[in-house]
């Protein structure tokens, strides 16, 4: 068998290296440099390049990306314009999650979101990866205070309040790079979806300047209580069902560790969550312990299954979080009354064993909790090749001087709807090995569907499949 390309990648915003670490795991790409603000970030690209773990030769680029040269990044790997295959990142764009309060950013082009095109247009890969969190796909450039928006009297949204005004912007800036205009597919995914043991919703872009439209494959795992009636992948023969969702047990139930590097809750909230059983939450507690714990949160309606949450083994881990020991947001061991370890989190995102992070404790949890999912990056890497391996390295490609393809957006069950934690006075504990009837995750109700970005409207999805 003739032996595979490589392709020549340059990562940008690369934080812990997640993304990267599965473009690596396919066996088909040549880390070439990385670019990174972070200091501590850079020392664990460093290390592990130190360690043989990464390519030796990576460059690595310590710094602001707004005040570097594109042209410098190529110069120092010897490559030109157009000659890269693929540029990949996923910008901090803290202000689309929305974990948050949203925050506007009223002149997109001076974001982060804006540098990495930037250097699409300097560097012009042949394809571009970018990743980012779900919520870009419906953040606006300027935002509208609720009290004024038009269901409570106030005018019509503008364009640019509109939601998903930013990528629409971004999609209109992308197709103006004078000489490669790039088609763009964005993918709404979840990696539980893919055999990673988290639920961790993102999206994907993947540009390329072949006017191509890229399709990224179907779920090949899913909610083993409703895999029935799943679809096939796109890769297996017809018989050939979903597997179950990988779970929390599978990444870290055979880790030992004597020394475990933990962001610890407080004595305090060790006494609430001592009291709390796996697979549940404040639920459990007595009322009058839930409301001495909560304050005024315990009024609240919504948004609570993480207050003084402990894990199950049995489940998916929940979305990794940068501080696990939030009381809101509790990322309790099943067993041990402590939040997860390091190299639990790392485990949950797929990072090799070998893989080492520098920095204080704080740090080397931002680095884990905000990487991609390693599996994320292997499946877009291995889309990206086989698309790479069927096209034509040159600028007269036959669908190049096409007219011009609407840019996609496909959703591909990327929501996972919550497990029953309370209904009708009754509190539902995941208890490890039982069938938990009850507490059930719901069965999906769209699995997959397309939609345009057009004229700063998002066209209604085609090719719906509803459970």
């Amino acid at each position: 068998m003739a032996k595979r390309s490589e392709y020549k990648v340059i990562s940008l915003f690369s934080g812990g290296m997640g993304l990267d670490t599965g473009l690596a795991q396919t066996g088909r790409y040549r880390l070439l440099a990385c670019v990174e603000k972070e200091r501590v970030f850079c020392e664990t690209i460093r290390h592990n390049r130190r360690a043989g773990r990464i390519g030796k030769h990576v460059k690595v680029f310590e710094g602001d990306i707004s005040v570097l040269d594109p042209g410098e990044v190529l110069d120092s790997v010897g490559i030109r314009p157009g000659e890269l295959d693929l540029l990949v990142g996923g910008p901090p764009c803290q202000s689309f999650s929305t974990a948050g309060k949203r925050g506007t950013i009223q002149d997109p082009r001076g974001t982060l979101l804006w540098q990495f095109l930037r250097f699409i247009e300097a560097i012009r890969p042949r394809f571009f990866l970018m990743e980012n969190v779900r919520g870009l796909l419906s953040a606006a450039v300027k935002h509208r205070a609720i009290a004024e928006r038009p269901e409570n009297g106030g005018p019509p949204l503008e364009p640019d309040e509109q939601p998903g005004s930013v990528i629409r912007q971004f999609a209109d800036d992308l197709q103006k790079i004078p000489g490669n205009r790039y088609h763009m597919d964005c993918f709404e995914v979840n990696a539980v979806n893919y055999g990673a043991p988290q639920l961790r919703e993102r999206a994907l872009f993947i540009g390329n300047r072949f006017n191509e439209s890229i399709d990224f494959p179907d779920p090949t795992h899913g909610n083993p209580n409703s895999l029935d009636d799943a679809p096939r992948t796109l890769f297996d023969p017809p018989h050939v069902k979903l597997q179950p969702w990988k779970t929390l047990g599978d990444a870290i139930g055979d880790l030992e560790e004597s020394h475990p590097i933990v962001l610890d809750f407080s004595p305090r909230k060790k006494g609430f969550l001592s009291l709390v059983p796996p697979g549940s939450n404040w639920r459990s507690l007595p009322i009058e312990l839930q409301q001495e714990s909560m304050g005024s949160a315990w009024y609240a309606k919504g948004g609570r299954s993480g207050w003084w949450r402990r894990l199950s083994f049995d489940l998916p881990c929940p979305t990794l979080v940068t501080m696990p020991n939030h009381a809101s947001t509790s990322l309790c061991h099943p067993t041990l009354t402590r939040a997860l370890s390091i190299q639990e989190y790392a485990r949950i995102q797929e990072f090799p064993d070998s893989w080492e992070f520098c920095g204080t404790t704080s740090e080397q949890y931002a680095q884990v909790g905000n990487a991609v999912p390693v599996r994320l990056g292997a499946i877009a890497g291995q889309v990206i090749a086989e698309s790479l391996d069927n096209l034509s390295h040159e600028d007269n490609h036959p669908k190049a001087n096409n007219a011009r393809q609407p840019y996609r957006v496909v959703y591909v069950q990327s929501h996972v709807r919550t497990r029953q934690w309370y209904k009708d006075g009754e509190t539902f504990v995941w208890e490890q090995g039982k069938d938990n009837e009850g507490a059930q995750y719901a069965a999906p109700k769209t699995k997959r569907k397309s939609g345009l970005m057009k004229n700063h409207k998002l066209a209604k999805g085609t090719d719906s499949l509803n459970a």
